[in-house]
């Protein structure tokens, strides 16, 4: 396993973990039910919805296969799964403002990735959204091609 570690600017409440080739453009695919599920998934970039639109902190593990079947989910409030298709062997890790030559890189196996986004903190945010514990993380294994699903929904608030 490789592990990596960011503190990206999510500016427009956004991340993007993409192809090194890919366009980025996710304008089409944010719609309701992939804003509702702080993910959106187009050819070659994996859009993460953020609680908060500043600095946020963000792991990213390249993983051999995929997390054990009986993961300990408890400590997240969401979790969803996408691929990402990666040909170039570049994964760009990016605030969606970030100037892209600059960005970090992953180098990675070309090939189909699955990969797992925990969502942590969602609910601990100050009342100008500015301040709170929020906390992302991603898993990224090679893997055939599969729609996004979600493996743990969100508990509506209280």
């Amino acid at each position: 396993m490789r592990r990596h570690e960011f503190a990206l600017f999510a500016d427009y409440h956004q991340f993007y973990l993409q192809d090194e080739q890919a366009d980025g453009d996710l304008s089409d695919h944010w719609t309701p039910g992939a804003t509702d599920r702080l993910l959106a998934v187009a050819p070659g970039v994996v859009g993460v919805g953020t609680a908060r639109d500043t600095t946020v902190p963000v792991t990213v593990a390249v993983l051999g296969g995929p997390p054990p079947g009986d993961e300990d989910l408890s400590g997240w409030d969401q979790v969803n799964e996408c691929s990402l298709s990666v040909p170039s062997g570049r994964i760009v890790v990016a605030g969606c403002t970030d100037y892209f030559p600059e960005a970090a890189r992953i180098d990675v196996a070309p090939g189909s990735y699955r990969a797992r986004i925990y969502y942590g903190g969602l609910d601990t945010l100050s009342e100008d959204g500015l301040e709170g514990s929020d906390r992302y993380a991603v898993a990224l294994w090679l893997a055939p091609e599969d729609g996004p699903n979600v493996v743990k929904p969100r508990e509506p608030s209280r």
